[in-house]
C-alpha cells in the first residue's frame, strides 16, 4: 500500500472509533452507535459487552425488556411514551400499544423504538376519557407492561397531586423506594408530578432513568404523570440554559448546554415526550426542543414552564460578588447591580404562553409546575457553617424576570408548585408589596442526605406576621431583596432528614388548595401520622 494512503487510512480509523465504537458482539452483530462520545455508555454502542455498573443491571430477560410507560391525557389525547431496555442489534425495534376493549386485547398502534434513549412515543386522538381502560405495551413475543388510563376525573371536586424531586441514589441501600410509593399509592392521587433530578449521574441517563422508572412506575402504572428535567438530568450541576446554546464549562455559569445536544434531546424526548404538545414547539439554539405546555386534566388546568432553559448565567453579565459567579456572600452588594437590563428567567416566549394560558379556563383551579423557586429559600447550603446570601441557581434572580412571571401566575390566580431546593417551603410572594404575588409550595428532596439545605436567619428572629407554629415564619427579604412571607419550611434536622413528598389537594368548588408534606419513612396508613411540623396548609385561590 502506499505510505501516504496508508497514513490517511490510520488516521481516518483512529478518529472513526474515537467517536463511535466499532466493536462487535461474538455472533458478528454491529452495536448501537451512539452520536456522541463518553455518555450514556452504559446503554450504547456494545452494550452487551460492558462490565457490571453501579447504576442498574441493563442486562434483562428478554420478557422483561419493557421497563416501563409514563402518560398524560389531554383534551381526550393519550401521550403514552413506551420505556425499554436495551435492545439486542437483531431485536425487532417494533413495539406495540393494546388496549382491553369488552374482555378483550385489540393493538391500536405501533411505534418504532429510538436506538437513542430505547423509547418511542403512542399519541392516540379521540380517546375516549370517560372510562377506565386497561393498556399493555408489548414488545417482541414476550415483553409487556401493563397499566391503566384511567377516565379524566372531571366530576370529582377535590384532585390531588403528588409532588416529588431530586431522587439522590448515592450511598442509599433504600434504593427502591418502597416506603414511598407503599404511601403514595394508599393515599391514590390523580395525578402524579416530578419536578426534576430523577437522575443525577450526569453522563448516564438512560440507566438512571430506567432505575428510576423501575423506582417509582407503580405510581404512574395506572395514573398520568407529569415529569420533567432539571440540571443534573442534563448533566450539570446547575443550568441556566441560555436558549440553548453551547457552554465552554462543566459548572455552565457562563450560560448554555455543556452536554452534546443530542444527549440533552434524548434525556427531553425520555422524560417529556408523553406531555401535551408544546405551545410553541419551535426548537432552541442546537436544535434543542421545547415541551413548555398546559395539561388540563381532573378541572384543574396545570401549566408546565421550563425555568432553566432560557434563563441567562450571570458569569461575564453581572459582578462577580462571593466566591463564583452564581454565589452572593456580601451583605453590603446593592442588590439592583445585578438586575441589569437584558437579562432573561423565563424569556418571552413562555412569559408570552403565560399571559396566554391566564385568560384560558378561568373558571378552573390554575396551577403552575416548575423545575425551581422563584426566591432565595436557603441561607446554609451543604455543610450546615456554609452561609450563602443569595444563590443564583434559584429563580429569585434575575429579579425583573422573576417580577414579571410572578405577575402572570398571581393574574392568572394559580399557585405555583416546584422543587430543586432540597428544602420544603411554603411562600407567599412579595412582587411591589408583601402578599401581592401568588403563593408557592417548594417539594421536599426525595432523599436529602447529601447536600442540604437550611431555612435559618442570621438573626434568629420571627418575621413581621409570623405564625405561632415555627420560629422562623413572616415577612423577610431574600437576599435579592425580594419580598416574601414565609409559612413553613422544613430543615433538614427533622425526620427522615427532611427528605419526603408533598401531596397537594385542590378543591374545585372552593378554589381552595391543601398542601400537605410528608417524611419519606412515614406510614400514612395510620391515622396517627403526623407530617412535617407547620403543615397542612390551606391556600384560597381567590384571594
Amino acid at each position: 500500500m502506499n505510505k501516504k494512503l496508508f497514513y490517511y487510512t490510520s488516521v481516518i480509523l483512529i478518529l472513526s472509533t474515537t467517536f463511535i465504537s466499532f466493536t462487535h458482539d461474538d455472533k458478528g452483530e454491529p452495536p448501537v452507535k451512539a452520536p456522541f462520545t463518553r455518555l450514556d455508555g452504559i446503554c450504547t454502542n456494545d452494550w452487551w459487552n460492558k462490565k457490571p455498573n453501579g447504576i442498574v443491571d441493563v442486562k434483562v430477560k428478554r420478557s422483561e425488556v419493557v421497563a416501563f410507560g409514563i402518560y398524560t391525557l389531554h383534551n381526550k389525547v393519550l401521550k403514552l411514551s413506551a420505556q425499554l431496555f436495551p435492545l439486542y442489534p437483531k431485536e425487532t425495534r417494533e413495539v406495540r400499544l393494546e388496549i382491553k376493549t369488552k374482555g378483550k386485547w385489540k393493538e391500536i398502534q405501533k411505534r418504532k423504538i429510538n436506538d437513542i434513549g430505547w423509547s418511542a412515543l403512542f399519541r392516540i386522538e379521540n380517546w375516549d376519557d370517560t372510562k377506565d381502560v386497561p393498556y399493555r405495551i408489548l414488545h417482541g413475543e414476550s415483553a409487556s407492561f401493563e397499566g391503566l388510563i384511567r377516565k379524566d376525573p372531571k366530576e370529582k371536586n377535590e384532585i390531588v397531586m403528588a409532588g416529588l424531586s431530586c431522587n439522590s441514589n448515592k450511598g442509599r441501600t433504600d434504593w427502591k423506594r418502597e416506603n414511598i410509593v407503599k404511601n403514595i399509592n394508599f393515599q391514590d392521587p390523580d395525578i402524579m408530578f416530578f419536578a426534576g433530578d430523577q437522575s443525577y449521574d450526569h453522563r448516564e441517563h438512560t440507566a438512571a432513568w430506567l432505575k428510576f422508572g423501575l423506582q417509582f412506575r407503580e405510581t404512574f402504572r395506572n395514573r398520568p404523570c407529569i415529569s420533567i428535567p432539571d440540571d443534573h438530568d442534563v448533566g450539570q450541576p446547575n443550568l441556566w440554559g441560555e436558549g440553548g446554546k453551547k457552554t465552554s464549562s462543566k459548572k455552565g455559569d457562563n450560560g448554555g448546554y455543556y452536554c452534546d445536544a443530542e444527549y440533552v434531546k434524548m434525556v427531553e424526548r425520555c422524560q417529556t415526550a408523553n406531555l401535551p404538545d408544546p405551545y410553541d414547539p419551535t426548537p432552541v439554539e442546537q436544535g434543542i426542543g421545547v415541551y413548555y405546555t398546559s395539561l388540563l386534566y381532573g378541572g384543574v388546568d396545570f401549566a408546565i414552564l421550563e425555568d432553566r432553559k432560557f434563563k441567562s448565567g450571570p458569569n461575564g453579565k453581572i459582578p462577580q460578588i462571593g466566591p463564583r459567579p452564581d454565589h452572593i456572600t456580601d451583605e453590603s452588594y446593592d442588590p439592583k447591580s445585578i438586575d441589569v437590563e437584558g437579562l432573561e428567567l423565563l424569556g418571552k416566549r413562555q412569559l408570552d404562553f403565560l399571559e396566554h394560558w391566564g385568560t384560558q379556563n378561568k373558571d378552573k383551579v390554575k396551577v403552575v409546575l416548575s423545575q425551581t423557586i422563584f426566591y432565595g429559600g436557603a441561607h446554609l447550603n451543604g455543610p450546615k457553617k456554609s452561609r450563602l446570601l443569595a444563590d443564583m441557581d434559584s429563580n429569585g434572580w434575575p429579579q425583573t424576570g422573576r417580577n414579571k412571571a410572578l405577575s402572570l401566575i398571581k393574574k392568572a390566580k394559580a399557585i405555583h408548585i416546584a422543587g430543586d431546593q432540597h428544602l420544603a417551603t411554603v411562600v407567599q410572594h412579595g412582587i411591589k408589596e408583601y402578599e401581592d404575588g401568588p403563593w408557592a409550595f417548594t417539594v421536599p428532596a426525595i432523599v436529602n442526605n447529601f447536600y442540604s439545605r437550611w431555612w435559618w436567619p442570621k438573626d434568629e428572629k420571627a418575621g413581621e406576621n409570623a405564625n405561632d407554629i415555627l420560629p422562623w415564619t413572616g415577612r423577610y427579604l431574600d437576599g435579592f431583596h425580594n419580598k416574601i412571607t414565609m409559612h413553613a419550611y422544613v430543615n433538614p434536622d427533622s425526620p427522615s432528614n427532611g427528605g419526603g413528598y408533598g401531596l397537594i389537594r385542590f378543591n374545585k368548588k372552593k378554589k381552595e388548595v391543601t398542601l400537605e408534606c410528608w417524611a419519606r419513612f412515614a406510614d400514612v396508613s395510620n391515622p396517627s401520622e403526623k407530617q412535617f411540623k407547620g403543615f397542612p396548609i390551606v391556600v384560597k385561590l381567590d384571594k
